[in-house]
């Protein structure tokens, strides 16, 4: 039998969530196992410059050691606080002996995915004898835990607040609450749940919070922080044991892989469920934007590939979380690619793209998954079939659909009546052909 080499990296556990303390209690209860670094930026003030880092550790005799850092920086932005920092301090550990783990509690801003990606692709250079490089030539992501609050959680993720309501943010950060909380979640490969007293717990509420989170992050293993039982050492080194090997750990989903990931359940429980919709016939760019509002209200979250009549070559990607909305380029279609583009396509795409090709459209299509908590999944179904083309349009070809009248250009956030340019996406990231790519340009 042949063995892999092991993974000399270093593994990065993210500790992520909206609660302040209860991060800081995982974060804490994590730290306490020997050759752990505890890494964690207080971004509160980044958008004056100033981030405020503290490094933890425990000696050999249990004593616990912590180093708190401030930083300036040229530019207040969270960008600047991963590329000049961060990174570089990530590989900065890896080179020491006693670093077996590396805990980043991250401030609750942050979604796990954003950082994810900056650790896999953000070339760190300029450190003295370390070659120019991605962190991930030295550390990887091993896991992402996310607290959830049970009292608020839901509340937050299927609200239209902006994230700068609840939370120091840099001046420019228009993302909503619901958008960091769906992905906090989503991203997770272990939660936990920071419980109420159960004397006044709601049963009814508390079954419908735990519907979600197990449709949102299907492989996660659970656990109850109760508030006469806070997270110990024993119980969150347990927790992470039991995250199944394959789990997340890190990876980032495309605008072309499956949408649900996974597989969650699809029965409905305590009325939250997941519906699909697909179609095989391009949407009308007018009656689309109209029927965008039946995914603002009663729904947790929604994501998929839009073939837009009047966009023929790119696939739209779609993604909503509370009464938040975002619709950006998710990267050409198979079928309108050259010969050099389809050579970076990956075999799995080539291999979906045939599954469903068709002779005259090739692999376009729509398909849309909706995490519904009080919606009507009908309701949301008929007006998305009624955004398609009907059968005089569609024989009428491309040339028509190029008259359509287009709301949504390169990219749209919704409600759009709320934003003075219509180019100002709703995440915390680019409209750069793939909606999963959590770069920015802060400055």
């Amino acid at each position: 039998m042949h063995h892999l080499p092991a993974d000399p990296r270093t593994p990065v556990v993210l500790v992520t969530g909206l609660d302040r303390s209860a991060l800081s209690r995982i974060g804490d209860a994590l730290e306490a196992d020997a050759g752990t670094v505890q890494v964690h930026h207080d971004l509160r003030h980044v958008g004056e410059g100033r981030v405020v880092r503290t490094l933890s550790w425990r000696e050999a005799d249990g004593r616990r050691c912590d180093r708190v850092t401030v930083i300036e920086l040229a530019h207040g932005c969270v960008s600047c606080t991963l590329r000049e920092d961060l990174l570089p301090l990530l590989r900065r550990l890896h080179r020491r002996s006693s670093v077996r783990r590396i805990v980043l509690t991250l401030d609750p801003i942050l979604e796990p995915e954003r950082v994810a990606w900056s650790i896999e692709h953000v070339i760190v250079d300029g450190m003295s004898g370390i070659p120019a490089a991605p962190a991930a030539l030295d550390v990887r992501v091993d896991s992402t835990i996310t607290a959830v609050a049970e009292q608020d959680w839901l509340d937050s993720a299927t609200g239209d607040r902006i994230l700068g309501e609840e939370l120091p943010v840099p001046r420019d950060d228009e993302r909503t609450l619901a958008q960091v909380a769906v992905g906090q979640v989503t991203f997770a490969d272990a939660l936990v749940i920071a419980g109420t007293d159960p004397s006044t717990r709601d049963a009814w509420e508390s079954a419908r919070l735990m519907a979600v989170l197990k449709r949102l992050a299907p492989k996660a293993p659970m656990m109850f922080e109760l508030p006469e039982r806070p997270v110990s050492p024993l119980l969150m080194e347990q927790l992470v044991t039991a995250i199944p090997r394959s789990s997340r750990r890190g990876r980032i989903d495309g605008p072309h892989d499956p949408l649900l990931t996974d597989q969650p359940s699809l029965d409905p429980d305590c009325g939250v469920t997941w519906m699909e919709f697909t179609a095989d016939r391009p949407l009308h760019p007018g009656r689309l934007h109209d029927a965008s509002d039946s995914l603002l209200d009663g729904v947790v979250c929604a994501r998929g590939r839009l073939w837009l009549a009047t966009q023929p070559d790119e696939a739209l990607w779609l993604e909503s979380a509370g009464g938040g909305l975002r619709v950006a380029p998710g990267g050409r279609w198979l079928a309108a690619m050259d010969d050099d583009e389809l050579t970076r396509v990956t075999p799995e795409r080539r291999a979906l793209g045939a599954l469903r090709w068709d002779d005259d459209h090739g692999d376009r299509h729509s398909s849309l998954v909706v995490l519904v908590h009080r919606a009507d999944p009908d309701d949301i179904a008929e007006a998305l079939r009624t955004a398609c083309l009907n059968d005089v349009e569609l024989a009428a070809g491309q040339e028509f659909w190029a008259t359509f009248d287009d709301p949504f250009g390169r990219f749209h956030t919704d409600p759009c009546d709320d934003v003075d340019d219509i180019g100002v996406p709703m995440a915390d990231r680019p409209a750069t052909g793939d909606p999963a790519d959590p770069r920015r340009d802060d400055h």
